[in-house]
């Protein structure tokens, strides 16, 4: 988990390092903002959607939600691996914005909770073809010496959609008379937006091969050419996913808890403008101080937010532990980005995202599925105290890391 530039105390301050930073990452930044925008229209709404119109259950939700995050890990893989195969980039990942944006319309449409699976399936499988090329690109573009702050400006332009998708979710759910549906048409729009300005502006720097090229299927061989420093990497990342099951059960708590149906989406509003607010930062800050510190805060605050959200008796107590939730996101999500791209081979960065991406979202679906499972059987407060429970695991595993790290 070392980097040679973790320590180095010449490394540009945040605000310089924002004015370095290419404009293709900005492009790919605002391409997430759109996007993210877009489902988190949706995403915000789904899980109340999914209740009371279609009548699901808690456990049906942590299942739909699991499998379709395990989905877009599954496909990052492959998609990672032919990034590097093919040495380009830009295809995969307007392929896969494309495909999010086409399935954005089934969601208004679904009539039954199969009809919400299969535009979260597709909708995953849309995200895991971008999810790998897109983070080897911000590497590909950003100088090595900036990389955190270019995987923390990405990740906050992200998550300042994914902040913007709920509000306007809030605003139209009050001027359409809480339709569901209507506020899940209009999503389309910026989803399209998105797939317009990468096709457009996304331009990728040439990559020269170093060692030898990958096979397509991935094999064992290339994997086993990935240093054992990512492969720690890889083994946290999990850690961290078991402690962090979906954002629906955020949305499921504070209606739970008391939180009109038009208001829901305040939940996400709050957990990504804490999660925007300090993603760059933190993002800039893991270019000059060692990275174990700030995984040591990342699952702190989850702990914090799991706990809040367990005592939760009330809805501004469910927000209190999704500003704590958006605060160990930005922590964490960015700086794990930095870390599988200083840990890899330039030629096999794609793979490196991608198998790092299966392993967290295999991870994150045995969560999600345990935590609805938990939340059926023993009630909301458990579903948060496991999750705090794998946090605290996470916890001890970083303090039994050598010191080096």
């Amino acid at each position: 988990m070392n980097s040679h530039s973790t320590h180095d105390q010449s490394s540009p301050g945040a605000t310089r390092a924002l004015g370095q930073l290419p404009s293709g990452i900005w492009v790919l930044g605002l391409g997430s903002l759109f996007m993210d925008t877009s489902s988190e229209m949706v995403h915000s709404l789904l899980p109340v959607f999914m209740i009371t119109v279609l009548g699901a259950s808690t456990v049906a939700i942590g299942i739909v939600e699991g499998i379709a995050e395990a989905t877009a890990a599954i496909t990052k893989v492959f998609s990672g691996a032919l990034s590097d195969y093919v040495g380009k980039r830009k295809l995969p990942l307007v392929v896969g914005y494309a495909l999010s944006a086409f399935t954005k319309p089934i969601f208004p449409l679904a009539t039954s909770i199969g009809g919400v699976f299969a535009a979260r399936f597709v909708d995953r499988i849309g995200k895991g073809i971008r999810g790998a090329p897109r983070d080897a690109l911000v590497a590909d573009i950003a100088p090595p010496q900036l990389r955190g702050a270019a995987y923390g400006l990405r990740q906050a332009l992200d998550s300042i959609g994914a902040l913007l998708g709920p509000l306007f979710a809030v605003l139209l759910m009050a001027a359409f008379g809480d339709d569901l549906r209507a506020v899940m048409w209009v999503a389309v729009a910026p989803a399209l937006t998105a797939v317009v300005l990468l096709l457009l502006y996304v331009r990728e720097p040439e990559r020269p091969r170093a060692g030898p090229a990958i096979k397509i299927p991935l094999s064992l061989t290339d994997a086993k050419r990935l240093p054992l420093r990512y492969w720690v990497v890889v083994l946290l990342g999990a850690v961290f996913s078991l402690a962090r099951f979906s954002e629906a059960f955020l949305i499921l708590r504070a209606q739970d808890v008391g939180l009109a149906l038009g208001h829901v989406p305040v939940v996400m509003i709050v957990m990504n403008l804490f999660y925007s607010g300090v993603a760059y930062p933190a993002g800039a800050a893991a270019d000059r101080i060692g990275p174990r510190r700030l995984l040591l805060v990342g699952l702190a605050l989850l702990i914090a937010a799991d706990l809040v959200l367990a005592a939760a008796t009330s809805p501004q107590l469910a927000l209190a532990g999704a500003a704590l939730w958006g605060l160990h996101m930005a922590s964490t999500q960015g700086l794990f980005a930095k870390l599988v791209a200083d840990g890899a081979q330039p030629e096999l960065r794609g793979t490196a995202f991608g198998i790092f991406n299966l392993v967290s979202g295999g991870a994150l679906l045995v969560a999600s599925v345990i935590a609805g499972a938990a939340w059926s059987a023993f009630g909301a407060s458990t579903t948060f105290l496991v999750g705090g429970g794998f946090a605290l695991l996470g916890i001890l595993a970083l303090l039994a890391y050598p010191a080096g790290a």
